[in-house]
């Protein structure tokens, strides 16, 4: 299981600066990959292009860019630039967000978000592997080729947890990206539900990303309090809600990854044997102690 940071999102106007020398440090501590949010900030695909081409080595990702305000073929022309521009080194992370803001922010439908994905992917992973495409489907119409430069091996991820969208990330995609997802629950229903379905469709092991927010300190309970306290948010969300509720997790703090050096080593190696490919640390206590055990991992 490699071990990557996932990075907070920099504000104000240096914050790009601020991105590129996060980027820097992590390359330079040996991290091997790097992954940033889209959410309402910094544009995270622009972001990685500016501040990522400037540092060399280190895989940057995204996790993720919403599918519903871009089509695909748009996207394809932004990824592939922007892979372009980091000598080839993007994962493209991309999801449906949530029923809330797609709906409630930019007034786009939500209905069946599962056929909404295929449709998208079908469109999509064939422009980023330099195919032209002519599909026309009940959401998406895509009648193009791209001659955008960047085309190959770039991977393509998605946000899945329920079983439709699993099978979409192996049968079509190279993988998932996972947000508050618990141990139990990639062992028991992420990996074999996309393995199985990458099997089935004659592709390359799936890459499993598991991103979860991780602090080593003696004083659990102050660090639970404050996960509580910081991540309330995916409580309540229905997608990581289902998630949390098969982990038999009260809320994000208890799939948070929280105690001493030995007690968080264990969790990783859970992950690990779960079948998680790529742990993306997000540091929430964002002290030294964490980065000198995540260090010592590599």
């Amino acid at each position: 299981m490699r071990i990557g940071l996932y990075l907070d999102e920099p504000q104000g106007p240096e914050a790009l600066g601020k991105l590129r020398d996060r980027i820097a440090r992590t390359a330079d501590e040996g991290f091997p990959s790097a992954w940033v949010s889209n959410i309402f900030g910094l544009d995270a695909l622009t972001a990685l292009a500016v501040a990522g081409s400037q540092v060399p080595g280190i895989e940057l990702g995204t996790a993720v860019v919403p599918t519903y305000p871009r089509h695909p073929a748009v996207l394809a022309q932004q990824a592939l630039t922007v892979n372009t521009a980091l000598g080839g080194r993007l994962a493209l992370g991309i999801g449906l967000s949530h029923k809330i803001v797609i709906e409630g922010m930019y007034g786009y439908s939500f209905d069946k978000p599962a056929r909404h994905m295929r449709e998208y992917l079908s469109v999509l992973v064939p422009l980023v592997r330099g195919e032209k495409v002519e599909f026309e489907g009940e959401t998406l119409t895509a009648k193009v080729g791209l001659s955008t430069p960047g085309t190959g091996d770039m991977p393509v991820l998605i946000a899945a947890l329920a079983p439709r969208m699993l099978k979409l990330a192996g049968e079509v995609a190279d993988g998932t990206v996972l947000w508050m997802t618990g141990p139990k629950t990639v062992a028991e229903h992420v990996a074999p539900v996309v393995t199985e379905a990458a099997q089935a469709a004659g592709r390359p092991a799936p890459r499993i990303v598991c991103g979860l927010p991780i602090c080593i300190t003696d004083d659990v309970e102050a660090a639970r309090a404050r996960a509580a306290e910081v991540y309330a948010v995916y409580g309540h969300l229905p997608s990581y809600r289902a998630m949390l509720d098969k982990e038999g997790a009260e809320g994000p703090a208890q799939v948070a990854l929280i105690g001493d050096e030995d007690t968080v080593g264990a969790q990783l190696q859970m992950l690990a044997k779960a079948g998680v490919t790529d742990f993306a640390a997000s540091e929430f206590g964002r002290d030294q102690r964490t980065r000198d055990f995540l260090k010592s991992l590599l």
